[in-house]
Parts: structure tokens; C-alpha cells; sequence
């Protein structure tokens, strides 16, 4: 049962509320295997030798020995407590309560005596195994949490005694299903029998059977009903109770002798500030109002929860102390620092900030501790130097330097201060290194396919690490480079000569330069200009190539003149300048005293007027044509031609600047 839920405030009641605190449990360990009506399944009987049993144990029998009597109690609200939904009479065989719906509430059952058998007296018990009325009866309560199945109390007859059936009402609108079989034996004569027994057990509230929500079948004269109504519904009185009225309790008047008035309270929920506390009713005499058994009183005009504020002392302020800041350092001695606010309850289960002095009365918690995470790693030098890198001049050695943690373990080198690492490169002098002469051998081909020609072979200076003459470097002597050689005279062969490179076309930037190139005859030692179709055959070397002295920096480029604006009498024309680098981009590393001029003047000459012998004014008013603007009329600019023209060729100038 969930604590949460609310509980009545009798006295009564919260001494249930405490056994079903202590009356947790789970399902019992056997599964119920009866069919959706609770029955258990027809099947084979002892002693029926392979026969089927009906519904009434019979074997193979119609069902028509017993009556299965069965139907719902539902009821939207009732009061707290305990209220009798049905009596049970003897012989009933395969009883089934059921509650259809999960809820809070608890099934309980009496005898016709008065003698509680499962959850009576205010007490939960436990689910399990009872006996009683001559036969075992079996509570079951699933798991609260897991389970989705109500209450159930199932029991296999028959029953000796009539067994009252009860439900302890806490949440709205129950659903109880319930269904046993009756011997038809067992089913009195509704002309015979008298009506239901309406004397009351306490402490039960009655109500009409409607009001009780009974849900039972049909009542125009079917097997299982009685009269229209089953002989094991219970009844209410149906008059107001009177001195002496049927519920056995005497009233002075029409008054009842006890009343519920308010007792007492519950603790404040709060011990500081403002919290709220329960009005709790008990039952006493109305005339002395002496305490008397809740018994006593009807459960029904039971008042409501009634709950109201309570004031205490005011809270004091306290310490709101934050969380540890993460250590300044990650290894080593470092500190953490947190906030701490003095704070006061302000009701509503809110707080507000308030100076430190209202906190006075407490000690005030640190603000700041020493922390150290682990001790700092530090450099170890794992090797000694190793030997120079050159056997002479200067070179390298280097040696192990490695971050150890004080586990001992290589770590990374950023948890090793930095500033601190000892050298692991150093640069050594092993002396003054001997400088010889080196060359390649001769080249076996000659550079004349006939005739004088020369061999090649590369020379250069290496140190010499096997010589042990102390010698500074090669010398100036260099070793011959070519040398002549003949393979025999030319007799009448053609082939391509070159002369010289000549300058580059450029003092910076890129160029081209040429050489000459002609075709020459060999015969008897003598060289003769031959035409350059004799030597065709031969690949022709190149009389160009590009060529770069140096780089020009940033250099003014500009592009063509425009056209003149005009023919004569001066016009302009513009040409675009920019700084460019050596890659043609964009640079302003270029002179400013230098840059070339973008615009400048051109056609200075007067303009000669063309005479046309045909052009006159044919008016000596030609001057108010061309003021009223008629000259856009071929008439007027053939009859004033000449005052015409002269207008066109000024306004032709001043669309020109």
C-alpha cells in the first residue's frame, strides 16, 4: 500500500493504517489457475473412472444440480472504513472474490457469529492460507508495484457457516466481482423463506441495495434470483432508525447519543515557519462529550479531512554551502574553493539571501581548502650521450630524457614542468675535418664523332675522413675538368656548330637570349658554312632559350593609350597604371615617384571648320529658329543651315567634356 495515500483520521483507522504498513507482501508462491468465472476447470474427478465433472461436481452431469450464483458490487463514493457487500450462505462450493479493478481498498470477511477471519479488527493481515465456516479460504494481494490485478479471496467449499463479506473502503469507485456455486439443494423456498436478515454489524454503513451498486443479473424470475433480488445481498433499513428501530441503537429523540467533534490535531509539518496540520475527529458522548469507541458513531456523517495552518517560531538563517570547485592544480599542492550564502526560509518552501551577520550563531563553513591530486611528475635522464654524429666538424649527439610520475610509470611530457627539461640534443666539435679533391673516371665517348674533340669528368671537394694529413681544405689547383681526344679526321661531314649565348633580352624578370646556329662542312681538317638543308638530318640545337638574371621586385605596369576624346582643338586619353609583384599580383612595393602617368593631353591642333559651298542661312532671322529649338527639323536646318550647323558642333563639345 502506498504511505502516500490519504487515511482516514479516526483512531480507528490510523491504527489500520499502521498494520497495513507492516502488512507488505508478495503474491503467494502458487498461481491461480481458475477460469476467467473463478471456477476451476470440468475435468476428471476421483472416482468418476475417465468421466467429466460439471460445474457441480457431478460426474458427468448437466450442471443442473446447482445454481452459480454471481455478479459485481460497484459503488462510486462511500465513507471510510469497513461496509458489507455480501453474505455467503452454507453449502456454497467454489467461492471467488475478486477485485476487478486495482485500488487501495481491502476485502475482509466475518463469520455470522461475529468472528473475523481475514483483515478484521482493523488489521491487515497478511496474504496466505485462513480456515474457516469448514473450509480454507485463500487471500491473495499481487505485488503492488508489478502486479495489475486486484484483491482476491478463493475458497473450495462447501461452507459450514454463512460467511459475511466485507470491503474496508479507501479509494472511489470499487469493482468487485464475487461468484461461488450453490447446491440447488441449499436454495430456500423464496415463498418460505423470510426476508433477508437486515440486523446490522458493526461497524457497517447500510445503504439501499441501488445505493450499494449491486450489479446482479437479471431479476424477472431467473435461476439464480429470488424474489427479484439474490437471498445473499445484504439489505439497508429502509426507514430512518427510530428508539427503536430495527438497528438496535436507542436515540434520545431523534438525536443520536454520540457525535464525531474534533479531538485533537497532528504534529505541524514544519517545526519552524508556517507548515499545516490535520483536525482529528473522535467519537464521543454528545451530552458529556465523554471519548467513546469509534464504534459508536456512524461511519457515514464522519466529517471530511479538514486541515488548517500552524505557526511556529520564526526559522533561524542558515549556511547554503555550493559544491567543491575541481582543484587548481592536477598535481602537487593546489586549493578548491566553494560559495557559502547565508540563507533564510522565506514559507513556500523557498529561500532568500540575507547578510552573513544573520548567520552569526553558526559557524561559518570554509570557503577555501589545500588539495593535491597526486605528487607532480618529474624528469629522469634514462642514457648517457651518444657518440657525435660526424667522425670530424660539428655535430649532434642526443640521449633519453623521459617524464616519470612517482609510480615510476612514463607519462605524457605536458605533466612534467616544461621549463625544467633537461636537454636531450646537443651539438659536438669533433676537430677540423681534412678537405681532398675528388673526381669521376674519364668519359669513354668523345664529344667529336670525328676530328678534335674532348672527354669530361666531374671533379669536386669532399671531406676526406681516411686521410691523416692535416690538411685545411682542396686547394686552388682544381684537377682537369676535359681533355682532347681525336677518334680520326673528318672526310666531308656535315654538322651543326653553335656560337656564343648572347645577353638577356631582360635586366630582371623573364627574357630570352640567342645564339647562332649553322651548319658546317668537315673536310680534311678545314670548316666550311654549308647550307642548313645539308645538315637537316642532324637534330638542330636551339637558337633561344629564356633566360633570368634577377628578380625585378614590384614594377609599375601599365596598359595601352585609349583613343583621344577628341579630333582637335585637345581632348585626353587614360590609360590604366598598377603595382605588380614578381607573381602578377597585386603589391604597393613600387616607387610612388615613379608611377607613369594615367592621363594626359593629345589633339592640340585646331579644329579646321569644313566649308560647304551648299550650307547658308536662306533667313536673316535664322537666330529665332535656332532659339526655338526648330533645328531638329530637316526644313529649318536646310534654310538655316549654317546657324544650325553651329549650334550642333557647340553642343556636340560640350557632350564631348
Amino acid at each position: 500500500m502506498d504511505p502516500r495515500r490519504p487515511v482516514p483520521f479516526s483512531p480507528a483507522v490510523v491504527h489500520l493504517f499502521a498494520a497495513l504498513i507492516l502488512s507488505f507482501s508478495s503474491l503467494p508462491s502458487e498461481a491461480l489457475a481458475q477460469e476467467p468465472g473463478g471456477r476451476s476447470p470440468p475435468g476428471e474427478a476421483i472416482g468418476c473412472e475417465g468421466q467429466q465433472v460439471d460445474i457441480c461436481g457431478v460426474c458427468a452431469g448437466d450442471g443442473s444440480s446447482c445454481e452459480v450464483v454471481s455478479g459485481t458490487f460497484s459503488r462510486s463514493i462511500l465513507s471510510m472504513g469497513y461496509h458489507r457487500i455480501l453474505e455467503i450462505p452454507i453449502g456454497a462450493q467454489e467461492l471467488k472474490i475478486q477485485e476487478t479493478v486495482k485500488s487501495r481498498n481491502y476485502l475482509a470477511i466475518r463469520t455470522s457469529t461475529g468472528e473475523s477471519v481475514i483483515n478484521g479488527n482493523w488489521v491487515i493481515d497478511r496474504p496466505g492460507i485462513f480456515y474457516a465456516a469448514g473450509t480454507t479460504l485463500t487471500y491473495r494481494r499481487p505485488n503492488e508495484i508489478r502486479s495489475k490485478t486486484g484483491e482476491s479471496i478463493t475458497a473450495p467449499g462447501p461452507t459450514q457457516q454463512e460467511l459475511h463479506i466485507y470491503m474496508i473502503y479507501q479509494q472511489p469507485n470499487p469493482s468487485i466481482y464475487y461468484e461461488y456455486v450453490l447446491p440447488r439443494a441449499n436454495i430456500p423456498d423464496s415463498e418460505e423463506t423470510p426476508g433477508p436478515d437486515i440486523r446490522p454489524i458493526e461497524p457497517l454503513g447500510l445503504y439501499p441495495l441501488e445505493e450499494q451498486g449491486f450489479v446482479h443479473p437479471d431479476a424477472s424470475g431467473k435461476e439464480n434470483s429470488i424474489g427479484g433480488v439474490h437471498s445473499n445481498h445484504v439489505l439497508s433499513e429502509t426507514s430512518p432508525p427510530t428508539a427503536d428501530g430495527p438497528s438496535g441503537k436507542l436515540y434520545p429523540g431523534l438525536l443520536p447519543p454520540y457525535i464525531w467533534s474534533a479531538t485533537g490535531t497532528t504534529p505541524c509539518s514544519a517545526t519552524c515557519g508556517t507548515g499545516r496540520r490535520h483536525v482529528v475527529f473522535g467519537c464521543v458522548e454528545q451530552l458529556t462529550l465523554t471519548p467513546a469507541p469509534a464504534d459508536f458513531c456512524e461511519p457515514t456523517q464522519l466529517p471530511g479531512p479538514r486541515e488548517e495552518h500552524c505557526h511556529t517560531q520564526p526559522c533561524p538563517a542558515f549556511w547554503d554551502v555550493g559544491e567543491w570547485s575541481e582543484c587548481s592544480k592536477t598535481c602537487g599542492p593546489g586549493f578548491q574553493n566553494r560559495q557559502v550564502l547565508c540563507r533564510r526560509p522565506l514559507g513556500n518552501q523557498s529561500t532568500g539571501v540575507v547578510g552573513p551577520e544573520q548567520c552569526g550563531h553558526l559557524e561559518s563553513p570554509e570557503t577555501i581548502v589545500s588539495c593535491q591530486l597526486k605528487i607532480c611528475s618529474e624528469w629522469q635522464i634514462r642514457s648517457e650521450w651518444t657518440s657525435c654524429s660526424v667522425p670530424c666538424g660539428v655535430g649532434q649527439r642526443t640521449r633519453e630524457v623521459l617524464c616519470v610520475d612517482n609510480l615510476g610509470d612514463v607519462v605524457m611530457d605536458e605533466e612534467c614542468n616544461m621549463k625544467l627539461r633537461p636537454p636531450d640534443v646537443e651539438n659536438c666539435d669533433m676537430g677540423p675535418c681534412a678537405r681532398s679533391w675528388f673526381f669521376s673516371p674519364w668519359s669513354e665517348r668523345c664529344s667529336a664523332d670525328c676530328g678534335e674533340g674532348r672527354r669530361s669528368r666531374s671533379v669536386v671537394c669532399l671531406t676526406n675522413y681516411i686521410s691523416s694529413l692535416p690538411l685545411d681544405g682542396c686547394g686552388d689547383e682544381v684537377p682537369d675538368e676535359s681533355s682532347l681526344c681525336d677518334i680520326g679526321p673528318c672526310h666531308h661531314k656535315f654538322e651543326w656548330y653553335t656560337g656564343q649565348w648572347g645577353q638577356c633580352s631582360a635586366e630582371c624578370g623573364n627574357g630570352t637570349q640567342t645564339r647562332s646556329v649553322v651548319c658546317m662542312l668537315h673536310s680534311d681538317g678545314h670548316l666550311d658554312v654549308a647550307s642548313p638543308s645539308n645538315c637537316s638530318h642532324l637534330p638542330r640545337p636551339t637558337s633561344t632559350q629564356p633566360c633570368f638574371l634577377k628578380r625585378c621586385g614590384a614594377t609599375w605596369y601599365v596598359t595601352e593609350w585609349s583613343a583621344c576624346s577628341r579630333s582637335c582643338d585637345g581632348g585626353y586619353r587614360v590609360r590604366e597604371v598598377r603595382c605588380l609583384a614578381d607573381d602578377k599580383t597585386i603589391s604597393i612595393g613600387c616607387d610612388p615617384t615613379l608611377v607613369p602617368k594615367e592621363r594626359e593631353e593629345c589633339n592640340m591642333q585646331a579644329c579646321i571648320p569644313e566649308i560647304d559651298e551648299n550650307c547658308r542661312d536662306m533667313y536673316y532671322n535664322c537666330n529665332v529658329v535656332v532659339q526655338a529649338r526648330l533645328c531638329v527639323y530637316s526644313y529649318y536646318r536646310r534654310a538655316c543651315c549654317v546657324s544650325c550647323t553651329r549650334v550642333s558642333r557647340r553642343e556636340s563639345q560640350l557632350r564631348r567634356r
